[in-house]
């Protein structure tokens, strides 16, 4: 385990809600989220390991060292059982958290991810130049790019180079680390194994994990799991933040 960098909001007797951000990115990912979901919940927003104010452990990562992380994360804040809502790697953490440790989660966001990010080679190309220069920088151009619709970007271009630099500052031994546990990961033959009640929602225009081939699949594999589309790309939550925010709240609040 990891004791990953974690900020706690709202109020500590509400019911606890993680967030997990997507590779490379920090908690500062969610703020758009994070007063609405802070009024309502006892929200905790972290950074995975190798990213952000995270330690950066020595490589190999797996995505069931990330899930681990939370599990400590969780025993350090004293808490038994919480929601947790994740995209992209975050998603992917929280499927394997559900799926590994049940009893640890009420109910599950899972935020344009995916269960498999064939073929591996993307991960060690980018891993590769990555390690070759020495920074994020060397992809966050081209990687930060398709995060978001070319339009929204155009009109929006402090969120767009905010994501971008962003990027540019993770630590560069953590996001190699990273890109190889995506490498490795399938985590199609354990979908049957969560539990939790599961909103997935997709990206109507995500190039990075497209809905048809990724998101779907997850609501499919998922017993009981509800699918939401959203007029978005990869970083949906960035693009379509109210209506990101009004489907978590949906869905964590539903009885």
């Amino acid at each position: 385990m990891t004791a990953v960098f974690a900020v706690e909001e709202g109020d500590p007797d509400a019911p606890a809600l993680v967030l997990g951000n997507s590779l490379g990115t920090t908690l500062a990912m969610w703020d758009a989220q994070a007063p609405a979901l802070a009024d309502r919940f006892r929200l905790i927003r972290y950074d995975h390991r190798g990213h952000g104010r995270s330690p950066v452990p020595p490589a190999p990562y797996e995505i069931a060292d990330f899930a681990t992380d939370v599990v400590e994360l969780l025993d350090r804040f004293g808490t038994e059982k919480a929601h947790y809502c994740g995209l992209s790697i975050g998603g992917m953490t929280g499927i394997c958290l559900a799926a590994q440790h049940p009893e640890r989660v009420e109910r599950l966001v899972v935020c344009c991810s995916s269960p498999h990010m064939a073929p591996a080679s993307i991960w060690q190309e980018r891993a590769a130049a990555v390690e070759q220069a020495g920074s994020v920088g060397a992809v966050a151009a081209a990687v930060s790019e398709r995060w978001l619709t070319p339009a929204f970007a155009a009109a929006h271009p402090d969120l767009r180079d905010g994501l971008r630099d962003m990027l540019a500052a993770s630590p560069p031994d953590g996001y190699v680390a990273a890109c190889g546990a995506l490498e490795r990961m399938d985590l199609r033959p354990v979908l049957a194994r969560v539990e939790a009640p599961t909103l997935v929602i997709g990206g109507a225009h995500d190039l990075a994990a497209p809905p048809d081939d990724h998101a779907r699949v997850i609501a499919e594999g998922i017993p009981g799991a509800r699918f939401e589309l959203v007029d978005g790309a990869h970083v949906a939550n960035v693009e379509q933040p109210a209506r990101v925010t009004e489907l978590i709240l949906d869905h964590l609040e539903a009885s």
